[in-house]
């Protein structure tokens, strides 16, 4: 489990170094290998450099993964953000959560992880307890849309990363937010 947890959190801090960042670009890289045609897929950005997501693939399964990185890179742009000690979800992003679930479910080897995140304001054991409550409400509304459950983690940061600097009613509500991560 620890294992597990480290490399999930391994996962979350290169998916998140690259929020506000420039625009991922995906690309697929021909090569040949003993008669049939492969490919790397590779997405980089500017500031990050570049993560392979699949090598040696055939050419339909590097589209594939050029999608699913496109797919990934979309619902990762809309942070699902919450008012103070709460954690149901706003009929606003309603609208966002049909459109991950549709991108989840036309993509059913896509895995997407769910960080629950939280202000400043309350205890580390509390923020904690509500940063999951939140990844689990983003989870729930999902699945009630008809994602496999199998596509989707949870994990809650509580207040350790937070989205915008300052102590103000402004940057905290910025940092009660779900956000979604690509699971490779």
């Amino acid at each position: 489990m620890i294992k597990r947890f480290g490399f999930a959190l391994l996962l979350i801090m290169v998916m998140s170094m690259s929020f506000g960042c420039a625009k991922k670009q995906v690309a697929v890289t021909p090569e040949k290998s003993s008669g049939s045609e492969a490919a790397v897929v590779e997405v980089s950005d500017s500031d990050n450099g570049s993560v392979v997501i699949a090598e040696n693939a055939t050419a339909s399964e590097a589209q594939l993964a050029e999608e699913i990185a496109a797919a990934a890179a979309t619902l990762a742009d809309t942070p699902i953000l919450f008012d103070f000690d709460k954690f149901d979800i706003k009929p606003m992003y309603r609208d966002v959560l049909k459109q991950n679930a549709e991108l989840l479910k036309k993509y059913p080897t896509m895995r997407m992880l769910i960080a629950g995140h939280t202000d400043p304001r309350g205890t580390s054991e509390y923020n904690l307890a509500l940063g999951e409550r939140r990844a689990r409400a983003v989870q729930d509304y999902l699945i009630v849309l008809g994602v496999s459950a199998t596509q989707l983690e949870i994990v809650s940061y509580g207040e350790e990363r937070p989205a915008a600097q300052g102590a103000n009613e402004a940057a905290w509500a910025q940092d009660r937010r779900a956000e979604f991560a690509l699971i490779q």
